[in-house]
């Protein structure tokens, strides 16, 4: 199971690196959670933009993006200060499949794909960073401490056709 779950991460990290390396933008896998860094930065040199993104997918009604993954994203942001504008980017995808359990037993219902790219800001650093749910409608949590608020992230729209 993890290794279907991590084909598909990884699928969805590739397929955003191909659509962004097109035009004045060039991406790259990082390697995620294993290496300590985002899942994948992207960079636009003559307008100094910087993307740092941690990409999630699943099954599930929800997805959710832990505090450290954040964090890695922040710091990211914060190291490159010469880029005038830097988003840490969520992006969360929905896969077509919905995993259920009914009665002890894993079923897919189908259901349409969706994604969201969601953008996370600090207006200063946090003390703590919270955890991020996204749920399938595209509605948005911040989790600190056990304690939910809806938050209402921003769509990024990505430079590329969805």
């Amino acid at each position: 199971m993890t290794n279907i779950r991590r084909s598909r991460g990884y699928n969805f990290e590739y397929r955003l690196v191909k659509q962004l390396n097109s035009g004045e933008w060039i991406a790259r896998r990082l390697g995620g959670s294993s290496t300590g860094l985002p899942d994948i930065v992207a960079v636009n040199n003559p307008d100094s933009i910087l993307l740092s993104i941690e990409a999630k997918t699943a099954t599930s009604n929800s997805i959710y993006v832990p505090q450290d993954q954040i964090y890695r994203c922040y710091l990211i942001t914060e190291m490159f200060e010469a880029y005038q504008e830097r988003y840490i980017i969520l992006a969360f995808k929905f896969m077509r499949k919905q995993r259920l359990i009914v009665k002890g037993e894993i079923k897919y219902l189908p259901r349409k794909t969706k994604e969201y790219y969601k953008i996370v800001r600090f207006k200063k650093k946090p003390t703590i960073f919270p955890i991020i749910k996204c749920n399938y409608n595209g509605d948005t949590y911040a989790i600190y401490n056990s304690k939910i608020k809806k938050v209402k992230l921003k769509n990024y729209l990505m430079p590329f056709n969805v």
